[in-house]
């Protein structure tokens, strides 16, 4: 994707395969992503204590692609896998800050 992500939406990059793309939490990717994960409170809760899986920040993000052009899941995992863990906390935070706080 060429959009750049804008941080003041609740937006931030993420590069999967050399490809930047725009992670989005709109209302209609964060209710997937709940369907799949179950409530998003708990899923904050779990990273706040640390205890927040591979499996479910890879889901999160995944889902909050666009939907269009949206890479596979594993191509997610292994971009995730790629950053580390440390690293793939900040698109993830960036994600679950925007559904404590909305919108900017």
């Amino acid at each position: 994707m060429t959009a750049a992500a804008n941080p003041l939406r609740g937006e931030c990059a993420l590069i999967v395969a050399g490809v930047s793309y725009v992670l989005r939490p709109s209302f209609e990717n964060l209710v997937l992503a709940e369907a799949e994960l179950g409530s998003l409170f708990a899923l904050v809760e779990r990273a706040a204590g640390g205890a927040l899986t591979l499996t479910e920040m890879t889901a999160l993000l995944w889902h909050c692609l666009p939907a269009e052009g949206r890479p596979e899941r594993l191509a997610v995992g292994q971009a995730v896998l790629a950053m580390g863990l440390v690293g793939a906390t900040a698109p993830v935070r960036a994600v679950l800050a925007q559904v404590l706080q909305g919108e900017a």
